[in-house]
């Protein structure tokens, strides 16, 4: 029903990036671009997006520059690790894939997202 002022969308598909209490400050559905465009407050929407861009951009360098100089003074350096997935080789495939580690379910159920970077 109404399928034709929602882009014809799936109900599914609609419902995707519906907000959901307790998830990650990391959480996608999250991202405030997002949910500015979804309201439709277009301008707002595409100046978020350029500001949290440019905060990915410079995180990276961050990243890079620390890599870097660990390089330089022969230090180690522990590489940027996501938090709840491992890359491993798929015994099946031999491909390199992104495995879920476990703990979110129970820093969901905690409520404590203190590991969570500030992405947003």
């Amino acid at each position: 029903k109404y399928a034709e002022n929602m882009y014809y969308f799936s109900e599914l598909a609609l419902t995707l990036n519906a907000p959901e209490n307790g998830t990650a400050p990391t959480d996608s559905r999250r991202r405030p671009d997002q949910r500015l465009m979804e309201n439709g407050r277009w301008d707002e929407a595409n100046a978020e997006k350029q500001r949290l861009e440019e905060k990915q951009r410079l995180s990276r360098k961050r990243r890079e520059a620390e890599a870097a100089r660990a390089t330089e003074d022969g230090t180690p350096y522990d590489p940027y690790k996501p938090l709840w997935f491992e890359r491993k080789k798929d015994p099946v495939t031999q491909e390199l894939a992104h495995v879920y580690k476990g703990g979110y379910w129970e820093s969901k159920e905690k409520q404590d997202w203190s590991l969570c970077p500030d992405i947003f």
